[in-house]
């Protein structure tokens, strides 16, 4: 089993009701020896009947975390993080949190959750755009995003999109859109910035993780070497989600390792 988890969500975060502690304490339980906490930041959420705006009280964040490293660091490695919903109008926003609040973090993500003022999570995109439609502006609208705000670490779960297909889904094919996925990869390969493997996909019932087998093939055919595992956890049950599957799943593909970032510099860590 891989022993550390990059992507992980608590209390601090609009969608988890789950305590900082209580993921450490599942953490421990598990044998993890690193995990990330990922707070989501996503300004400018759309309005929904739940009432999620998803920012984020930095400060409260930062200081709870340091009170729990401290008292666990004899236990298990504490990393900061952050998991950004970025558009592209938000640039100016991203660039104020960053110079602000930037230097706190070990490990910042670039995840696309909104296009159009829109969260595929609602069902409403596919009511306005066709199924491999709303897909290819989904990607591009990560290309944007990508070049929005490159002060990240890793490209968050990239076919994020592909949970929310309506059903009967149809099956995905890297190769409707290898145009402007291979845009994406070359990006993420010359700005040295990995590519995450996000076990949420199995979670919400894809036969693949995020992202799909045959992208992660791709992305190491064009010489797409670095990449960070999370299980998005919002709960403790749901911490290393899956994480079984993967060593065999990653060898196959070519990757004999990952990384994790300390200080928004990356470490490598072997697949067992």
């Amino acid at each position: 089993m891989l022993r550390f988890d990059t992507h992980l969500h608590t209390s601090f975060s609009s969608d988890s009701d789950t305590t900082m502690e209580q993921m450490i304490l599942r953490g421990i339980e598990l044998g993890m020896e690193t995990l990330c906490f990922t707070e989501h930041f996503d300004p400018d959420y759309p309005d929904n009947p739940e009432g999620l705006d998803f920012l984020l009280d930095f400060d409260a964040y930062y200081e709870t975390f340091l009170t729990l490293k401290e008292k666990y660091r004899s236990q298990i490695e504490l990393l900061h993080g952050i998991e950004l919903g970025v558009q592209a109008h938000l640039k100016p926003v991203l660039d104020e949190f960053y110079q602000k609040y930037g230097s706190r973090f070990d490990f910042l993500i670039n995840s696309c959750h909104i296009v159009d003022g829109l969260d595929p999570y609602d069902g409403i995109y596919f009511q306005r755009l066709p199924v491999k439609e709303g897909i290819r502006h989904y990607f591009e609208s990560i290309l944007s995003n990508l070049k929005t705000f490159p002060d990240f670490q890793t490209a968050g779960h990239l076919d994020y999109i592909c949970r929310y297909i309506p059903k009967p889904a149809p099956d995905f094919d890297y190769r409707e859109y290898q145009d402007i996925l291979d845009e994406i990869f070359l990006y993420l390969i010359e700005h040295h910035k990995a590519l995450e493997i996000n076990t949420a996909g199995w979670k919400a019932g894809l036969a693949w993780p995020n992202p799909h087998i045959d992208i992660l093939k791709r992305y190491r055919e064009l010489g797409g070497e670095l990449i960070t595992i999370g299980s998005d956890a919002h709960k403790p049950e749901h911490m290393g989600y899956d994480f079984g599957k993967l060593p065999e799943l990653l060898k196959t593909v070519g990757f004999r390792y990952c990384t994790i970032f300390r200080g928004q510099q990356p470490f490598s860590v072997p697949i067992d």
